[in-house]
């Protein structure tokens, strides 16, 4: 059963000191009203596919690991298996990881593509990157790229998530 509770303010009693409280006023925050060249949004990143320098796909991202401060610390990267069944995690520091804004392709002709984030390393010399035509650009790289074969981020240790 529940009922409605009904606001009641009480009335300090005769001869009790009042206390003052003080207002945070708004004006005093600055807002973020959306997202700005730079950031992106951690939902996007998880499932990204993850290349090495052979335009191999190794994994993909099943999670990021901030730490108190909101600095990534980490991104986990789900390898081996197929369909989700063998597969294990393996956390690769954030600072291995480059971002690549433009898909990989198959084609053997070479292009510069854009990278973003922590590595310096691309793909341009390894194969070419399709344009995103009239989807435009958008706010979140298109995959990551880690400088590791897919035996060695197999044969890595297993990340274990705490309960």
């Amino acid at each position: 059963m529940s009922s409605a509770a009904l606001a009641q303010t009480s009335q300090p009693k005769a001869g009790a000191e009042t206390s003052s409280v003080t207002a945070v006023t708004v004006s005093t925050t600055k807002w973020m009203t959306q997202e700005t060249a730079g950031q992106w949004r951690a939902s996007k990143l998880i499932g990204l596919n993850v290349y090495n320098d052979s335009r191999e796909k190794i994994g993909n991202i099943s999670e990021l690991i901030v730490d108190r401060d909101g600095k990534v610390e980490a991104v986990v990267v789900g390898v081996g298996g197929f369909l989700g069944l063998g597969e294990h995690d393996v956390a690769v520091p954030y600072s291995q990881i480059s971002w690549v804004d433009l898909p990989v392709t198959a084609s053997s002709t070479s292009t510069t593509p854009t990278t973003t984030g922590a590595g310096s390393r691309t793909l341009g010399q390894r194969g070419t990157f399709a344009d995103r035509g009239s989807e435009g650009p958008r706010s979140y790289p298109d995959h990551g790229v880690l400088n590791m074969t897919k035996d060695q981020l197999k044969a890595a240790p297993a990340f274990a998530f705490s309960r």
